[in-house]
């Protein structure tokens, strides 16, 4: 168990450092920045490379909502659900927190801004609502979670699954960055939201809600279509 929460607890790590460092540090840099798009692949990658990384160790999950939708899916033992969400919070945080040290390390800064923060209304990229956070983040983490049920079955060509999860990462990005900055992670969310300036606490709420009523309503959906 204790390798299995090391695991969870670097994969998290990676996914939030890799993802939202690749935000805060190479998105906006005038010229040569990577821009929403470089993002959105930068999760992929993320996702992708700890997945062969470690996926054989604890399943390779990083995200509660993953964790979440693999117990209803009867993939996953449930007892282990807490410990996981626990190691994937804490891998966060401490991702958060170099990347904080990073960013406040040039010249001239005052703050963080956003930090690759979650939210809505003046939170949200786009200036989205409250509610079309919310169905965003329900929908695309429903999906997130068929898209993992579907490529780690039994049916499924063996070995391929982090590549189709990377990549579903990637493109669930590109959709919703505009209108929510991309959670789909509760512990994604967690983590730079501790440091960020502005509502990201106090919308904090949001990106356990919805991603967790997703991650249920995925699996559901698995069950009724699929015999594995």
């Amino acid at each position: 168990m204790s390798k299995k929460l090391l695991a969870e607890f670097f994969g998290t790590f990676w996914l939030v450092f890799g993802g939202c460092g690749s935000a805060v540090l190479a998105a906006g840099v005038a010229d040569v920045g990577i821009g929403w798009l470089g993002v959105s692949l930068a999760f992929g990658l993320t996702v992708l490379t700890m997945a062969y990384t470690v996926g054989h160790i604890s399943g390779g999950h990083f995200n509660p909502a993953v964790t979440l939708g693999l117990v209803l899916g009867g993939r996953h033992d449930a007892k282990e659900m807490v410990p996981y969400w626990v190691a994937q919070v804490l891998g966060a945080i401490a991702a958060a927190v170099v990347l904080y040290v990073i960013v406040m390390g040039q010249s001239g800064a005052t703050g963080v801004g956003g930090f690759a923060s979650n939210g809505y209304g003046e939170a949200s990229p786009q200036g989205y609502s409250m509610m079309a956070g919310l169905v965003t983040e329900v929908v695309l983490t429903a999906f997130f979670l068929i898209i993992i049920l579907g490529a780690t079955s039994s049916g499924a060509p063996a070995g391929f699954a982090p590549i189709a999860i990377g990549l579903g990462l990637t493109l669930i990005h590109l959709i919703s960055i505009p209108v929510t900055n991309t959670s789909v992670n509760p512990a994604r969310s967690t983590g730079v939201a501790l440091f960020a300036d502005g509502p990201a606490l106090g919308q904090l709420w949001l990106f356990w809600v919805a991603p967790l009523i997703g991650a249920a309503l995925g699996a559901m959906i698995w069950k009724m279509m699929s015999d594995d």
